[in-house]
């Protein structure tokens, strides 16, 4: 039976010739320094739980803190890779248009250039065209003249005196 504060305050000692009888009294204060020697174990055990409660909270509260901060921390790299990656894309592609331009310039110039040759094959071709023609048509020009003819004749002729 736990005593309370109301059976101390209400508890009555049988009178005796000189007081209260001390058996009783010192049953009674036996009594109530057990009990009070459990509360104050039992209240110094529940200090001791609080405070390891309030350590575990602080603990947690640092490292929720932490993870916050964490958190923030990886969002804020995830920014600055993110600021990173399309500064890159942006160089990469800036290159790309200078060597797609830089192809593009170089095609048009060898194509300029095979235009230019295939010009110059073309007007030489022509020019083999024209001297081959004026060949052939002084050479029709030569059989047309017909000195052959006579020295063709004149060779049979001399043949025929020899044989």
């Amino acid at each position: 039976m736990n005593i309370m504060p109301i059976d101390i305050q209400n508890k009555e000692f049988a009178r005796c010739f000189r007081g209260y009888k001390m058996e009783e009294v010192d049953e009674f204060l036996d009594r109530i320094a057990r009990e009070y020697e459990q509360l104050v174990k039992e209240k110094l055990s529940l200090e001791e739980k609080n405070n390891f409660l309030k350590e575990n909270i602080e603990q947690y509260q640092r490292l929720e803190e932490t993870l916050h901060n964490s958190i923030i921390v990886a969002q804020e790299t995830a920014e600055e890779v993110k600021r990173n990656a399309s500064k890159e894309a942006e160089l990469i592609r800036k290159e790309a248009e200078k060597e797609s331009q830089r192809l593009i310039e170089e095609a048009r110039f060898k194509a300029s250039r095979i235009l230019a040759e295939h010009e110059e094959v073309y007007k030489q071709a022509q020019v083999f065209k024209l001297r081959f023609r004026s060949f052939i048509e002084a050479q029709l020009a030569s059989l047309e003249l017909e000195d052959w003819l006579q020295e063709e004749a004149e060779a049979e002729e001399e043949i025929q005196d020899i044989g």
